[in-house]
């Protein structure tokens, strides 16, 4: 199952002005960050969407912070990239690139029911957008699912605990197209994929844990041992390159 444990590592170029800036967007600790704070500095990475990819070149420019970021970064089981860009303590918060390369198909997404022990606000920087299903556990109706618990089992952080079988119903489903932002807090349970199969990137500025464990739910007869694969430099140059280039052509006249 594709799950990571929390780890802060330490960020070559943690100096850099522009997380500098979205640390300033989000204040300090007192209030904790909250959604409103997350959304304000996604927007910030909106208007500033220069500034954003200036920061990626040099990010993809320097060899410590390439190793960094690719150490604490990967790819998901369906096929996509999920990049962490940057590593804050004080706000604590993350900032990650998700990226679903171009494909003859839409990527499946994250396609597992799934929730979040932290809140994000995420930008489309690329792409038509992305396309997200709520459910919710209901007694009637619905369809069976195999539920986990991730975050429970102290000798093993990452381990998905068995938690029993219920039923999950759809409340609803959104398209977030590109350019848009939308939150995300602690409650909410859903699927993510790109709407079609060109090249998709979401920033995503991540908060502060408020849970210590979250759920995911499988269907009857899925494998729960869907690992993660292992993301390398030359993935996340060529990755952001892609990206790059079609920011670039974007605002080309």
């Amino acid at each position: 199952m594709s799950t990571t444990p929390f780890v802060v590592a330490a960020d070559p170029l943690a100096g850099h002005a522009f997380p500098r800036r979205i640390a300033d967007a989000l204040g300090n600790d007192d209030p904790p960050t909250g959604l409103a704070q997350l959304e304000t500095a996604a927007k910030q990475i909106r208007a500033d969407r220069l500034g954003f990819a200036a920061w990626l070149r040099d990010l993809v420019a320097d060899e410590a912070a390439v190793a960094d970021v690719a150490k604490r970064s990967y790819w998901h089981p369906n096929g996509f990239a999920k990049i962490v860009l940057h590593t804050g303590l004080e706000p604590e918060f993350r900032v990650r690139l998700h990226v679903w390369p171009r494909g003859e198909t839409p990527s499946r997404g994250e396609s597992n029911p799934h929730s979040h022990r932290w809140e994000f606000a995420s930008y489309v920087l690329t792409g038509t957008g992305m396309h997200m299903v709520d459910f919710a556990e209901t007694t009637e109706g619905g369809k069976l699912y195999r539920r986990y618990r991730y975050g429970t089992d102290p000798a093993n952080p990452a381990a998905l605990v068995a938690d029993g079988e219920v039923r999950l119903k759809r409340r609803g489903a959104l398209h977030v197209h590109g350019g848009d932002v939308y939150t995300c807090d602690t409650s909410v349970v859903h699927t993510v994929r790109p709407i079609d199969a060109g090249l998709t990137a979401t920033v995503v500025v991540q908060g502060p844990r408020r849970t210590p464990t979250t759920v995911v739910y499988c269907e009857p007869g899925e494998s729960d041992d869907q690992p993660n694969a292992e993301l390398s430099g030359e993935d996340f140059v060529r990755l952001v390159s892609e990206v790059l280039s079609t920011l670039e052509n974007e605002v080309a006249p």
